[in-house]
């Protein structure tokens, strides 16, 4: 190994292991140096981003020889994109280092006893597997190295794609996804080809100027299909035959919306969109449930995977038919609903208003009488009078967002005394940190990773707690 450049490049060095969300490790000198874009078995070259006196940060930018177990990407954007940071893994390759984060993070972080750690549950499809995409137009295009020394070619291009890694404001223009299933690539790459040829002008995100901004697509296994266009603003002149060209392109468009979103942001939580065809809606079906979808809902976006999730932690809460089920964080109402033909009764609670308003659409939706569901910020919700007022809980199943739970409702969970919490979640590592507060009342009996997201770093995972004797 030679190190030059004051220690900002390491060369040839061996990846040893694979860390956690998504970087692999090398230890030099003594030194842990955790390493994006290799894996175990590449030799590499290491530029630092990071150099402490214990561990340092860096990303392979010389890949000397290819680790064994690599495989060729499937996708032409691989490596720009930033979407499958996995392709040339085997995908029992990344079951394997998934699970291995999970074990590592909950022993490390949560000193969580593992004795019933149960192997991950991989996915049946490990393309075409998501039932929502969102595509970003730009006017930047992404350059790849070899077409920056090229004059005759220029950034200034109209795109559709996604962003490029580590980049906000240049898009990698996408002309194939395998995320989606058809007709997804059609879609954008048709309205795309429209816009250049219509002279429609594409978002400048420095500028702030520009018409065309994203496009959202849901495909559901039912086979209904929503397609929200996104644009900065109300120019019917444009957005009218804009409109009418989707719609008579593309007839299996059960839902076609258009939003108006002349924010600084992408968000569009706070916009309302407008129906241009349809019913303003997509049906899902999870099991025998019907799941009403708006624009604006949130919905696991693995349909299959979210299914094999829920089944889990139904097994998990052994439901008898006379418990009290509260659902935490929930959304849409989906793992409670999922839940409901076992339990006596279900509250859920869920921050956002529309949320809880789909919820109840969705219990309605499917005949389902016992489930309640209350607005607000989970933390502030839960006091013991709330408990009072709707039942002592029987079972708690928590699936909060990335940053975990508060300490506020972990406190109010330990003082509730639920006998069983079941916690999902999408971030090991805030779940282990939450898992070792509870463990003061609490014994966690069984651990069950799921894999939500194929060719990716990201990990969903199922804890089941019960109160100590």
């Amino acid at each position: 190994m030679r190190k030059r450049n004051r220690q900002r490049i390491l060369e040839n060095i061996l990846v040893e292991d694979y860390a956690a969300e998504g970087k692999s490790l090398a230890r030099v000198d003594g030194k842990v140096v955790f390493i994006t874009d290799a894996v175990p078995g590449d030799r590499v070259n290491v530029l630092l981003s990071k150099n402490k006196k214990d561990w340092a940060e860096g990303r392979a930018v010389k890949i000397l020889d290819l680790a064994a177990e690599r495989m060729e990407p499937f996708c032409i954007h691989f490596g720009i994109c930033g979407g499958c940071q996995w392709q040339m893994l085997p995908y029992n390759k990344q079951l394997e280092y998934k699970e291995k984060q999970v074990k590592e993070t909950l022993s490390r972080i949560g000193k969580v006893n593992l004795n019933d750690f149960r192997p991950i549950i991989g996915a049946d499809y490990t393309r075409y597997y998501r039932n929502k995409m969102e595509y970003t137009f730009g006017n930047k295009r992404f350059l790849l190295p070899h077409e920056l020394a090229d004059d005759k070619i220029s950034a200034i291009t109209n795109v559709a794609g996604f962003h490029a890694k580590g980049y906000f404001d240049k898009l990698v223009d996408i002309t194939e996804c395998h995320l989606q299933q058809e007709p997804t690539n059609r879609i954008r790459n048709l309205i795309r080809d429209y816009a250049i040829n219509n002279n429609i002008s594409f978002y400048d995100i420095r500028n702030k100027v520009g018409f065309l901004r994203n496009l959202q697509l849901r495909i559901c296994r039912t086979g209904e299909i929503m397609a929200n266009l996104v644009v900065r603003e109300n120019n019917e002149d444009i957005l009218m035959p804009l409109l009418k060209f989707i719609h008579e392109s593309f007839p299996e468009i059960t839902t076609l919306l258009y939003t108006i979103n002349g924010k600084a942001n992408d968000s569009i939580h706070d916009l309302e969109p407008q129906v241009y065809s349809g019913k303003g809606y997509v049906i899902e079906k999870l099991e025998g449930l019907d799941f009403k979808i708006g624009p604006k809902s949130f919905f696991q976006t693995n349909t299959g995977q979210a299914e094999k999730l829920y089944q889990e932690v139904r097994k998990f809460a052994g439901l008898s038919g006379s418990e009290v089920v509260y659902d935490l964080y929930c959304g849409t109402g989906s793992i409670g609903l999922f839940c409901s033909k076992g339990a006596k009764k279900i509250i859920g609670v869920e921050v956002i208003q529309e949320a809880v308003e789909d919820a109840q659409v969705n219990a309605e939706l499917n005949g389902i009488q016992h489930a309640e569901f209350f607005s607000g910020d989970v933390s502030e919700i839960c006091t013991p009078g709330f408990f009072a007022s709707n039942g002592r809980p029987d079972i708690v199943i928590t699936d909060p967002p990335r940053a975990g739970m508060s300490p506020a409702l972990v406190e109010q969970l330990l003082n509730m005394e639920s006998p069983v919490v079941i916690y999902v979640s999408c971030n090991p590592a805030t779940q282990a940190r939450d898992l070792n507060m509870m463990m003061a009342k609490y014994d966690v009996e069984a651990v069950q990773p799921v894999d939500m997201f194929p060719h990716t770093h990201h990990i969903e995972n199922i804890v089941k707690l019960r109160l100590k004797v």
